[in-house]
């Protein structure tokens, strides 16, 4: 499991950073539409970013995250998994996520962040996109790579890189060969799920296929660190969100008109 329903980004926000959000549904190539929440900056820097959740799905913790990001001058998008299994976009704590899961394919996946890019790109404001994923959406983040969606960057916090997933989805590993852009892969040490075996063996993936990158490992930071309630671990958060930002701007290109 990932972020509990009561977790939320420990991210301080900054006021007046946000120029404004909104729901929205999003149309994917195979006609599913997806729920979704996209937070603008009031001045944008050219980044863009689409935020895929944990297994709940689109549940609150990744609007917020969305709204972090556009304080930071980045627009974001968070998306859902299961608008092609689920009946309506409830994703309280009643909603029984894992069936869910169990459906979701890495075609369907692709076809929604593909939507997400698509509908983020649509008024020009940003110049330089980046996809970032928790848990099982670290996992498809390192993967969306290999999309063919001119992205600048991909970020993956605590996404397993090898073994057997939850779908059909590219084992990260096996996959590096093929990813067209950087990656930033944040780990923790004591993640029992992730070993360093693991984690050494997708950083050797990356060398090998030349694929610029960087893993970070917070030394005794579990799974799921990166959560308001982890008081204990509040300083890996603040050097992974540092991070993400500097890997973030570090691979952004002005817009034109800035």
């Amino acid at each position: 499991m990932c972020f509990d329903l009561d977790s939320r980004p420990p991210i301080a926000p900054i006021a007046g950073g946000a120029l404004d959000s909104r729901e929205l549904h999003l149309t994917a190539g195979d006609g599913a539409r997806a729920r979704a929440f996209h937070a603008r900056a009031a001045a944008p820097s050219g980044a863009g970013i689409v935020i895929l959740p944990d297994v709940r799905g689109l549940h609150p913790y990744y609007e917020e995250l969305a709204l972090r990001f556009a304080e930071h001058a980045i627009d974001a998008i968070a998306i859902d998994y299961f608008a092609r299994t689920a009946p309506n976009d409830e994703r309280g704590e009643h909603f029984e996520h894992m069936p869910h899961v169990a459906q979701t394919t890495w075609a369907g996946i692709s076809a929604d962040v593909g939507a997400a890019a698509e509908e983020i790109r649509r008024e020009g404001r940003v110049t330089s996109l980046f996809t970032i994923g928790f848990c099982f959406g670290g996992r498809n983040s390192y993967d969306c790579a290999t999309l063919g969606l001119d992205l600048a960057g991909v970020i993956g916090f605590y996404g397993v890189p090898g073994g057997q997933g939850r779908n059909d989805a590219p084992v990260p590993i096996d996959a590096a060969a093929g990813y067209e852009c950087p990656v930033l892969a944040i780990f923790g040490g004591a993640d029992q799920g992730i070993p360093e075996e693991m984690r050494q063996a997708f950083e050797r993936a990356l060398t090998d296929a030349g694929v610029e990158h960087r893993i970070v490992v917070e030394p005794d930071a579990p799974h799921s660190f990166f959560d308001r309630k982890a008081a204990a671990f509040a300083e890996a958060a603040d050097r992974a969100w540092t991070d993400t930002l500097q890997f973030i701007r570090s691979r952004t290109k002005t817009p034109a008109s800035a």
